[in-house]
C-alpha cells in the first residue's frame, strides 16, 4: 500500500507518525511523510521534520519526506490524487464532552474532499 501521512505538528500528528511507521514497517507498506505548514501550531517545520527524522532513524524505517507549502488541506488532497496514493493518515479528532467527534479545519476538509481512503489516528 502506497500511504501518505500529513503531519502539522500536534500532539496527535506525532501519535499518527508513530503508529504509521509502525504500520508501515509491519506490513510492507510505502510512505510519503508530508510536512504541512499547519497555523494552528506552534511547532516550526524544521522542528517537525527534526522529530520525523528521529523516528524514522529509530525505527530504521525508510520514508520519504516533503514539505507542502499553502492550503494543508488541499495540498494533501492535490498530492494524494496526484501521485496515486491508496491511503492519506492524519492525526486528530477530539470527542466533545457530548461524544461527538470534531475534527480541526485540516482533517475535515481531507476527509470531504480526498479521492482516497482516509484514516484518523487519534
Amino acid at each position: 500500500m502506497n500511504v501518505l501521512l500529513g503531519i502539522g505538528g500536534s500532539d496527535d500528528s506525532f501519535r499518527a507518525l508513530e503508529e504509521t511507521v509502525g504500520r508501515a514497517q509491519a506490513a510492507g507498506d510505502d510512505l510519503v511523510v508530508a510536512i504541512l505548514e499547519n497555523p494552528e501550531s506552534d511547532r516550526e517545520t524544521e522542528d517537525i521534520e527534526e522529530r520525523v527524522f528521529e523516528t524514522l532513524e529509530r525505527t530504521t524505517f525508510t520514508a520519504g519526506v516533503r514539505h507542502l507549502s499553502g492550503d494543508p488541506g488541499s495540498q494533501l488532497v492535490d498530492l494524494a490524487e496526484r501521485e496515486e496514493f491508496d491511503q492519506i493518515v492524519l492525526g486528530g479528532g477530539q470527542r466533545s464532552p457530548m461524544g461527538k467527534i470534531k475534527l480541526g479545519h485540516i482533517a475535515e476538509f481531507v476527509l470531504l474532499n480526498s479521492p482516497v481512503s482516509v484514516k484518523l489516528v487519534r
